[in-house]
């Protein structure tokens, strides 16, 4: 809600005739409310409230509110007199609740001040349900001034717990929070979690509160998570019991998750005004095991926590290099009248910078790429007093954007409006807030140029990174950065009037593919004051400063193109760009024209699979020139840190590597040391550089050194201690791997102003891939070595990749191999040791002609020139050629052909088919006639006719001319079409002729085959062409040929001229190649034409080898493992491509199999390799690997892609071979399978292959294996498969699995199973063992999984897979076959089934007892229970009453599910249960469907080499019988726990459904109403049959009136696991053997039975007992009774001592004893979070053996009736609240009462009237009724929630009394006087005196911890209790007393009451004891009904002396008026004297 109180207005302007009559309108959002009219008052008072209904939403930053006074008209419109705008941004941040807004100007229309001003107040109530804002102080956390509108991250975690303790690991630096280390530390380690939203469930309980303030209060709190808030139920009082608990159910990423708070708010809900909230805390997410739960430390922050000011300051500079944003309509406009052009300044750039949900704008400066700004951004946040940091872990970046605005003349009001609907349409960032760099447009909107961040965790620091005390200065820093460049990037820079495909990238949505400018900025971190202006200007000194940051220095980047390939398409000529900035962009005119791009050449195929560009021996070189800042301080530690960090993570390969392959201990250790002493040595010898003395030094670097420095150390001495102190080396795993990851974070270089290299692939002029690449790691460094970067002159390999690519990388669009060097102009030099070949630099001309009349000459070129440069549009001539400055000619003009671009179309292919279309036309309906054209391509082009084809050299044909009628073409092959004009051929062709059809064609081939060649051939071929270097095309265009054909129109020749540095020697001559070479300009044009020309005529640099070497490459193609699913019958049919530089290969196909073994040799003779081999070795071409699944019917999918780099050997003798290791296959960014793969690359000698290793054995017809020595070890193994049986098969193709097979493979070979003949009647195999005798490595690391199918048999001899499973890893298998183990056998309860005969067995269990023990047992039930059992088992001894002392055994209860305990090992021992899964995987990130399930079990072991050698015995045998068994399943169902609430009210209605085969019990009729932790205290039994029945699913539902019951989840028990167990999990083990009582025995079998049938398990001879049964041996052991039943209590209910000592040693034998099992509910609409638990247990009892025990009773306990009397004595000292009407201090006493839970039982005494000093007495007595649980110590109350409620809910409730003081008004409300709250389980002893009944009595309680006080504390031990209690009440946020009572307490039974009766009040029967009204005194009776006690009590003693006076007074008047009235006569009669 929003009140706006319209006060006053002064000063309103007059009117020409009287004074106005002023109204007020306010408008907020549309909405408008008005006051009333003031008549003729230019000072008009108000005072009104208008109320806006915020309709449940929260206001945000940018609402303001419209105030509008008009002078009010009668008739007609009232006129305007002024205005104000009021923003709300104060009320919205929450950092007020109320917003006075005093002697606001109003203005008029046109924005003037007319003198007049308005006083407003304005007044927020958030609404409770709606999501908080994260800037409201009461919300989120008070990090935000004044936030936006939009529901951001921002402000979560600002406020960091206000936790001062030190953490270990150093002292705190000064002004920074310690805790900000926890978030810091979590910030960087974010990336660690799962980048994917995910299904998360928050639990919330709230308990209870206490000593809250106030008086009478009815708290409630609310919790708010992530944006959900839920609030408990009212309660009354100070210290209320809530016990509830919340669920939030989320869907969002794990690092959102971790960064938000939960906020608890508790709220006085009396209360209706604003400061309703009484405080609030706030938890932070966190693991459970982080730290310890402490609820005392909760402590609620009071509302309006004192904030202070931080502010950060973020100076903006300039900027530089914006693109052009703007469509240069305009500018076309001026140009026509005569304007200047100026396309670069297309721009209207301003900058907008986010942060915490602010945002501010810089001015806008139009028409301007190099903007200067010189503002300072203040974006201020507010924190809490004892935060010293200005921000937080979640707002880790601060953005920048810039923007462009629009320059078309629109007026400023125009203007003003569309910057509003600008900001309105600002993307919504991630969490920090984006700022950029916008054009401004007025029309159009705005546009983003480019989104950068500032990573507050990279440019701030906590000093919590350093885990050691390193004695030295503390490391922490605010956030600080610059003064320095930061780059943005975006999409291309080429703007485009048609919308960006990739607008999204200047979003920073994705990687920027371009460089978009830089912007100059400097922000620092202010914690004092509030900055006077959020926007203001930069002083000049500081601009001044900034100028030193901005020296230049030149920069030189060569890159030499080795080779392109992997090219999946040939298309267009190719050429490569290489810019860094905007230096080297071809189509960017701002920079000089350099040779930035490669020349064009045309895609050639491998004679496999890809196209490749055939460079050959000459390379092709760019030279890019660039002027940039040195920072090479910064570079030079990042790339010395990268140094170190790569070093350490392929040792940690390594490491990882030989743990994985389970090397020796000393091997292993060996790996580790050499591991930490190359990490040590590293950080010893590569010290970072000094960074004092360099100009451009910035205090981010200063701090960043130190950081670094303190990091590197604790990271050497953490390194030196592992060392020493390791105990277990693969334990230090974690330990180093965090090293490298924290290696890495230090290596990030916030401040890297220098822009990463791009390099662009083109096809033609569009724009195709790109890849970037960071300039740190090209750069060369005099430093030192390792300072320079990775790849710094080195040959790398570079995957492009598409922009946007929403297939993540599937499809690679080329593989590049560069070689690059970038280092400054002054060390250029040095850029000749790092080059190889020999570098030529050459300007290029075409000469173009055109055949006309069969002569070639100049006439035909329509378009083009004579002399053009490549394309052919641009014109030039020999002469105007000059050379670049300090370069000349070497040598004249020469013809050289470009044989790249020479595409003939059987280039690369070992087969070739020629086609030639032959054509025909006529008039319609007339004769076929030859067209004008009668051979065609097809395309339509003029083609050869077929005689003319010759077979080219090296070929040969192998077929004659045939008409190609495999198409949609008629008999003769001939399709048909029509012409439409302007078309000259028909677009489309059909098969049918018709009349109307005027062309047809056909299509011509003939077949031709590469002839093996002999040696000298192919260098011959290479010169053959054209004898003057004409190349020649039918149509002008890319598509060249060196044979003229007779088609040909077009024909061109390269002349070419070579130029050689004046004054230089060396390969850096090349980077002095700067400017074009020069144009013609002549002849006519315009700069239009000049522009077009700029930079298109650079020389050509290349490279050339003059030798080349041939290598031998071989891969090894092992095996795959885990791969993804293509078909749809769950397999792949995978085949893999390998690719070599310009060479492919292919693997065989492998059919239906997802763990392919190819066990495959691809050899690669005479790869030629360019360069040196040293180089070679060093840093080899990768080998890639793609993965296919290949299909009969469309195109082969790809399965994935993996790189392995191959071994290099110079040397061809060298006994040295590759290792198979486990490469990843990667598909669309993740894992999607394994390859085994290792690849040799082999340097040929001149002498041939005679030292190549020998071929490797051949499979087949050129498949080559993998040879001995590369291929794993083997060994002859058995693996035995024990196939128990399929369960829950699901359909396939729509038919039931009726009759499958099992199909075992591994290794190579196969087994099948029989065929189960009817999967329903019994779905276990006939035979279950199976036996394969494979080949397996000895190295665990390359064991073959096992791979499962189960095959149906259908009709007509189908045979469909209908489920498959792989076991990837054999090691849990692996067993030693000699060791005889009881998991090979059967379990004990199917060994007795098969033991046992058919007769029942029974039990006896009639033990003679007398009549009097059996009465005894009756009584026992009352107090011992099996509850009582359970709560002594899980330690609630206060719960179980007297059990423990009976001596009676306890039960196991698991926190989690049987088959979790780890020492039952999943209960699988017998058999395993494995998943079947089917159906195409198309997404990766789901799971393919589970279809069934196979029960069973492997068995590894080897077998002995030698054939005569016994082999060893098999490990499946006596196996139990695999037919149905019918049992008896007893389902016990204890309690729920936390179960997820399904009803609006935060509850659930819970009942349960057991489903078990066909059988269904649904208990709806007993469900639970109202609650969250059920005790359902129920037993069910149902038959079924084993193993068909196996799954048990227990539900639990959620009970509905009207509509459809809910599941709140399920649970499932695999009934056979626990059958076929040896663990005895059928029925837990007892602790002792009970005939009767409530632990009677309930097994079928007696326990010696079971020990007897175990000998016999295990093979060992039957028990023997001794001694009356109290002695026992078995299995070499003597047992006695003795040792176990010792000091333990013996009862009447233990059986006879030999069963007893027989289940004590079975006791030992770790089977499963009696339990209750916690197991997790889970549902389909959260597969992965608990939706509560259920404890419970399960029984499993064969019919064969017989009948089982009596079941237990676990019926819940029933509270016990009890009555709580209560006498109100006296009170005294109570609170005189009120003067009566003869001025005397009094109140009219009474007493409230009731018992919490149970107020609509409330009680009050009688009133004591006019108690004048304090006392007042009742003799009263209140009966409270209440249900009460003594073993849990708590009232149960069940009532009705509302009046509309269905079911009574039932609360647990602490047993309390309040008792309360008032004073009674009869026409006013009554006064509360004070409180008194008592638990009657700890009861305050009373004072035996009202003089010494204190409040103190009170504080000693609040003191104590409840659960350590004294049972005699208790009023239930003590009965009844007499005294006196005080009662406070709070005034001034202190508790004062406000009275005592005397009361007597007493607790009664039912029974009891009856025999004591009592009634209330006074009332019959007034006995126990009887109350006798109270002996008040006369003064206490109430005025109003008892006037005669009025006058003789109020007025008589109060006005007595008056009225005796008044009576005298009256007297004397009449007697003075007798005697005055008799007076006279008397005189008279003494005169007259008449008796005389």
């Amino acid at each position: 809600m929003l009140r706006v109180v319209v006060e006053s207005a002064k000063g309103l302007p007059k009117k020409k005739v009287g004074s106005p009559d002023p109204i007020t309108t306010v408008i907020f959002k549309n909405e408008k409310k008005k006051t009333k009219s003031i008549d003729s008052e230019l000072n008009p008072v108000w005072n009104e409230v208008l109320e806006f209904d915020l309709k449940g939403s929260a206001l945000d930053s940018s609402s303001h509110l419209d105030v509008i006074v008009k002078d009010y008209e009668t008739i007609g419109k009232d006129k305007f007199l002024g205005s104000t705008k009021i923003s709300l941004r104060d009320l919205a941040s929450g950092q007020v609740k109320s917003l006075p807004s005093k002697n606001v100007p109003l203005v008029n229309e046109s924005g003037q001040n007319i003198g007049a001003t308005i006083n407003l107040v304005i007044g927020y109530d958030p609404p409770a349900n709606a999501a908080p804002n994260p800037n409201d102080p009461q919300a989120g956390d008070a990090t935000v001034d004044a936030g936006g509108g939009e529901e951001g991250e921002g402000g979560d975690d600002a406020t960091l717990d206000g936790d001062q303790s030190g953490s270990a690991g150093g002292p705190v630096s000064p002004g920074q929070p310690t805790n900000t280390r926890r978030h810091l530390a979590r910030a960087q380690n974010r990336h660690r979690l799962v980048n994917k939203p995910q299904d998360f469930q928050i639990r919330v309980r709230v308990i209870e509160a206490r000593q809250l303030p106030g008086n009478n209060i009815k708290p409630v709190v609310k919790v708010n998570v992530c944006g959900q808030t839920h609030r408990t139920r009212i309660k009354r009082g100070n210290n209320p019991f809530f016990d509830e608990i919340f669920f939030y159910n989320v869907h969002m990423l794990p690092s959102d998750l971790f960064e938000k708070n939960i906020s608890f708010r508790v709220y006085d809900s009396y209360s209706l005004r604003a400061d309703s909230l009484m405080g609030e805390f706030k938890v932070e997410k966190r693991e459970s095991n982080d730290d310890t739960d402490d609820v005392e430390s909760n402590l609620l922050l009071p509302a309006g926590v004192t904030l202070r000011w931080a502010t950060l300051s973020l100076k903006v500079f300039r900027a530089e290099d914006i693109p052009q944003m703007d469509d240069a309509f305009v500018q076309t406009l001026k140009e026509i009248f005569g304007g200047d052009e100026n396309k670069k300044n297309l721009v209207d750039p301003f900058l907008e910078a986010r942060f915490a949900g602010r945002k501010l704008c810089t001015q806008i400066i139009e028409k301007n790429a190099n903007p200067e700004w010189n503002q300072v951004l203040n974006l201020q946040v507010k924190q809490h007093e004892n935060n010293v940091t200005a921000y937080d872990s979640d707002c880790t970046g601060s953005s920048l954007t810039l923007n462009n605005m629009l320059s078309d003349p629109v007026g400023t009001v125009s203007q003003l409006i569309f910057i509003t609907v600008c900001l309105s349409e600002n993307y919504q960032s991630n969490k920090s807030g984006p700022g950029r760099l916008r054009g401004k447009d007025r029309l159009t909107g705005n546009d983003a140029i480019g989104t950068t961040y500032l990573n507050l965790a990279k440019i701030a620091s906590s000093g919590g990174e350093i885990e050691a005390n390193t004695g030295g200065s503390e490391v922490g820093f605010l956030p600080v950065f610059g003064p320095s460049y930061i780059n943005l990037y975006g999409s291309p820079r080429e703007f485009s009037g048609l919308p960006d495909p990739y607008e999204d990238l200047n979003y920073g949505k994705g990687e920027g593919v371009a460089y978009r400018g830089r912007i100059l900025v400097e922000m620092s971190t202010k914690l004092e004051g509030k900055a006077d202006k959020t926007v203001d200007s930069i002083h000049s000194d500081d601009i001044l400063v900034v100028q030193k940051y901005q020296r230049r220095r030149k920069y030189c980047l060569c890159a030499v193109f080795h080779s392109a390939s992997m090219i999946q398409e040939p298309g267009e000529p190719i050429q490569f760009e290489v810019s860094i900035g905007n230096y080297g962009n071809k189509l960017d005119t701002t920079c000089k024209p350099l040779a930035s791009t490669t020349q064009y050449s045309c895609a050639v195929f491998d004679g496999n699979h890809y196209y490749y560009l055939p460079w050959a021996g000459t390379k092709p070189v760019v030279v890019v020139n660039s002027y940039w800042e040195d920072i090479s301080h910064r570079l030079d530690t990042v790339n010395i840190i990268f140094y170190i960090t790569h070093r350490l993570q392929s040792n940690l390969e390594a490491f990882k590597t030989a743990v994985s392959a389970k090397v020796s201990d000393n091997q292993l250790v060996e790996v580790w040391l050499k591991l930490l002493d190359q990490l040590i040595e590293d950080l010893e010898s590569f010290p970072t550089p000094v960074v004092e003395g360099r100009s451009n030094l910035t205090s981010l670097d200063i701090q960043l050194k130190k950081l670094r420095d303190s990091t590197l150390t604790t990271i050497k001495e953490g390194a030196r201690r592992m060392r020493e102190e390791a105990r277990a080396i693969s334990d230090t795993l974690a330990d180093i791997e965090a090293w490298a990851d924290k290696l890495k974070l230090l290596a990030e270089e916030p401040q890297n102003s220098m822009p990463d290299v791009i390099i662009w692939m083109l096809r033609g002029e569009k724009r195709v891939a790109y890849s970037r690449i960071p300039a740190h790691q090209i750069l060369y460094s005099t430093y030192s070595e390792q300072a320079c970067g990775r790849f710094c002159g080195k040959t790398q390999t570079i995957f492009l990749q598409y922009p946007m690519d929403k297939n993540k990388g599937l499809k690679v669009p080329v593989q590049i191999r560069v070689n690059m060097w970038l280092g400054l102009s002054a060390h250029e030099k040095k850029f000749n040791s790092f080059s190889e070949g020999s570098f030529s630099v050459f300007a290029e001309l075409y000469e173009n002609q055109a055949q006309v009349f069969g002569k070639w000459g100049t006439t035909g070129l329509v378009g083009r020139h004579k002399y053009s440069d490549l394309t052919g549009k641009l014109k030039l001539k020999h002469e105007y050629f000059m050379p670049p400055r300090g370069w000349q000619w070497e040598g004249d003009w020469f013809i050289d052909p470009e044989k790249a671009l020479l595409t003939e179309a059987d280039a690369g292919h070992t087969e070739f088919m020629d086609e030639v279309f032959q054509n025909a036309t006529r008039f319609p309906g007339g004769e076929w006639k030859a067209a004008s054209e009668p051979y065609t391509d097809v395309n339509g082009e003029k083609s050869q006719d077929p005689g003319e084809f010759d077979c080219p050299p090296g070929w040969k044909w192998e077929d004659e001319w045939a008409i190609d009628d495999n198409r949609a073409v008629d008999d003769q092959g001939w399709e048909y079409g029509v012409t439409i004009p302007p078309d000259d051929k028909p677009r489309s062709w059909v098969p049918a002729e018709k009349m109307y059809h005027v062309h047809r064609r056909r299509r011509l081939v003939r077949p031709r085959k590469r002839a093996a060649l002999p040696a000298g051939a192919a260098a011959e071929r290479r010169d053959q062409g054209d004898p003057e270097g004409w190349e020649f095309s039918s149509l002008i265009g890319w598509k060249f040929h060196s044979k003229e054909r007779s088609s040909d129109t077009f024909r061109r020749r390269r002349w070419r001229r070579r130029m050689e540095p004046e004054d230089r020697l060396g390969a850096s001559a090349i980077f002095q190649l700067e400017g074009a070479l020069g144009v013609d300009t002549d002849e006519k044009g315009s700069k239009a034409d000049a522009t077009k020309m700029f930079g298109a005529n650079t020389p050509t640099v290349s490279c050339s080898f003059d030798r080349s070497y041939m290598y031998h490459l071989r891969v090894y193609v092992y095996q795959a493992r885990n791969m993804a699913s293509m078909d749809k019958d769950s397999f792949s049919d995978p085949y893999a491509h390998v690719s070599f530089l310009h060479v492919s290969k292919t693997t065989e196909k492998l059919q239906a199999t997802l763990n392919p073994t190819w066990d495959q040799t691809l050899i690669l003779n005479d790869v030629e390799i360019h360069g040196d081999p040293q180089n070679i070795a060093q840093h080899p071409p990768d080998v890639v690997m793609e993965f296919y699944d290949h299909d009969q019917v469309g195109k082969d999918e790809l399965l994935g892609r993996s790189v392995c780099a191959p071994m290099v050997k110079l040397n061809p003798g060298l006994d040295q071979t590759p290792r198979l290791l486990w490469y990843p296959i990667i598909q669309k960014g993740h894992k999607a399978g394994e390859a085994l793969l290792a690849a040799e690359l082999i340097l040929k000698d001149k002498s041939g292959e005679s030292d190549l290793p020998l071929v490797p054995p051949k499979r087949a017809e050129n498949l080559y294996m993998v040879p001995q020595g590369i291929r794993p070890v083997v060994q002859l193994t058995a693996v035995e498969i024990l196939a128990w049986g399929l369960r829950n098969m699901k359909p396939y193709q729509l038919a039931s699995v009726s009759s499958p097979s099992l199909v075992v493979e591994c290794g190579g070979q196969m087994v099948e199973t029989a065929v189960i003949k009817n999967i329903k009647k019994c779905p276990n195999f006939p035979s279950s063992v199976l036996l394969i005798k494979v080949l397996l490595p000895k190295d665990e690391m390359y064991t073959p999984p096992i791979v499962l199918k189960v095959i149906d048999h259908r009709p007509f001899g189908r045979k469909p897979v209908v489920g498959q499973c792989t076991i990837t890893s054999l090691e849990q298998f692996r067993c030693d076959p000699y060791v005889i183990t009881a998991a090979g056998a059967m379990s004990s309860k199917m060994a007795l089934m098969m033991a046992s005969p058919a007769k029942h067995v029974s039990i006896n269990m009639e033990e003679k007892r007398p009549l009097l023990e059996a009465q005894h047992v009756e009584k026992e039930k009352e107090t011992v229970d099996w509850w009582s059992k359970f709560y002594a088992s899980i330690g609630e001894q206060e719960k179980c009453g007297p059990y423990l002392k009976k001596g009676y055994d306890t039960l196991k209860v698991y926190e989690c599910e049987l088959e979790e305990v780890p020492e039952f090992k999943g209960l699988t021992d017998f058999c395993d249960t494995f998943k079947l899964q089917r159906g195409k995987n198309e997404n990766g990130d789901e799971d393919p469907s589970v279809v069934g399930e196979f029960k069973g079990s492997f068995k590894v072991y080897p077998l002995p080499d030698d054939p005569g050698v016994t082999p060893p015995p098999r490990q499946f045998r006596e196996l139990p019988e695999s037919r149905p068994q019918e049992c008896l399943v007893r389902i016990y169902v204890v309690r729920g726990i936390d179960l997820q609430p399904k009803d609006n009210n935060g509850k659930c209605d819970p009942y349960v459904k057991i489903t078990l085969g066909k059988n269904l019990i649904e208990d709806r009729d007993n469900y639970i109403p109202n609650t969250i932790n059920p005790v359902f205290g129920r037993m069910f039994e149902m038959t079924c049959f084993l193993p068909q029945d196996k799954d048990l699913k227990i539900s639990v539902y959620d009970y509905d009136l009207l509509t459809r019951d809910e599941k709140v989840g399920e649970t499932v028990i695999d009934l056979e696991n626990r059958f076929l167990s040896r663990y005895n999990a059928y029925c837990g083990l007892p602790q002792t053997y009970c005939i009767s009582g409530i632990n009677q025995w309930r097994e079928q079998l007696k326990p010696s039975q079971i020990l007897e049938n175990l000998a016999r398990l295990k093979g060992l001879s039957k028990p023997r007992t001794e001694d009356n049964g109290t002695s026992l041996s078995f299995n070499g052991r003597e047992y006695t009774l003795a040792q176990f039943e010792d000091n333990k209590e013996i009862h009447q209910h233990l059986g006879p001592a030999r069963e007893r000592l027989c289940l004590h040693v079975l006791r030992t034998q770790g089977l499963v004893p009696e339990h209750v099992e916690s197991r997790t509910l889970y549902s389909t609409f959260q597969p992965n979070i608990s939706q509560g638990t259920l404890q419970m247990w399960v029984d499993i009892f064969p019919k064969s053996i017989g009948l089982p025990g009596t079941p237990f009773d676990i019926t819940p306990r029933k509270p016990k009736k009890y009555f709580l009397r209560v006498v109100i004595w006296n009170t005294t000292d109570v609170t005189l609240d009120e003067t009566s009407i003869t001025g005397e201090d009094m109140s009219d006493i009474y007493v409230k009462g009731w018992m919490p839970g149970m107020e609509e039982d409330k009680q009050k005494t009688d009133v004591h009237y006019r108690s004048l000093d304090g006392d007042g007495n009742f003799n009263w007595r209140f009966v409270f009724e209440f249900d009460f649980l003594p073993a849990e110590q708590l009232c149960l109350v069940s009532k009705k929630e509302h009046f509309w409620s269905l079911d009574n809910t039932e609360f647990r409730i602490p047993p309390k009394l309040i008792v309360q003081i008032w004073d009674n008004d009869k026409f006013s409300l009554d006064d509360y006087l004070g409180t008194l709250e008592l638990d009657l389980r700890n009861l305050v002893p009373p004072a035996k005196s009202s003089e010494k009944c204190s409040l103190m009595m009170m504080d000693d309680l609040e003191m104590e911890v409840p659960h350590k006080t004294e049972l005699v504390r208790s009023l239930f031990a003590q009965q009844s209790v007499r005294g006196w209690w005080p009662c406070s009440i709070e005034q001034g946020g202190k508790k004062v007393l406000g009275g005592k009572v005397e009361m007597t307490l007493e607790i009664v039974s039912e029974a009891k009451a009856d025999e004591k009766p009592a009634g209330k009040g006074r009332d019959e029967p007034n006995m126990n004891p009887k109350l006798d009204f109270p002996k008040r005194p006369e003064t206490s009776f109430f005025w109003f009904t008892n006037p005669c006690k009025t006058m003789k009590f109020i007025v008589w003693r109060r006005f007595r002396c008056l009225f005796i006076g008044l009576i005298i007074l009256f007297i004397v008047v009449l007697f003075l008026a007798i005697l005055l009235y008799s007076l006279p006569n008397y005189i008279s009669m003494k005169i007259v004297k008449p008796l005389r």
